[in-house]
């Protein structure tokens, strides 16, 4: 008879917090790609773009961000939630920039992208990549029961 390993403990909220993560990923990495459009045809449209995706990216960034907060304050395994600390402090990180970035975005013309605000969607970009490659593996591990 095989053994049967105990089931891990994990929140209702894990699918919605890993679900709303996806947002912003595709958000500030299209607005990455925006920029460099813009960066080679100086067509506005592609920076009023990048805004839009930017702010598109904060607002589901802030929703993830609550959520993942409710899964931590509503954990029964706490222990678990201890390497969720790189992912938030990054992700907040992720957003911050964000912010500065949509700043930099709403500025006129040619300086409203080039430089400050292509090498910040970049940065962010890579950013929010790593951290949510590493949260979310961190919760496909704690949901098979790898982590204890």
């Amino acid at each position: 008879m095989p053994l049967q390993s105990p089931r891990p403990s994990v929140s209702a909220l894990h699918p919605l917090h890993v679900l709303l993560g996806a947002y912003p990923i595709a958000f500030f990495s299209g607005a990455f790609l925006t920029d460099i459009i813009y960066l080679n045809t100086a067509v506005m449209m592609w920076a009023n773009f990048s805004v839009w995706l930017i702010t598109g990216g904060l607002v589901m960034g802030v929703a993830a961000a609550i959520v993942g907060i409710g899964e931590a304050l509503f954990s029964r395994n706490k222990s678990s939630l201890r390497p969720g600390w790189f992912h938030s402090v990054g992700n907040a990180v992720v957003l911050g920039l964000s912010l500065w970035n949509a700043f930099v975005h709403s500025r006129d013309g040619w300086t409203s992208v080039v430089p400050t605000g292509i090498i910040l969607s970049g940065i962010v970009t890579v950013l929010v990549v790593i951290v949510n490659w590493l949260g979310t593996s961190h919760t496909i591990r704690q949901l098979t029961g790898s982590v204890r």
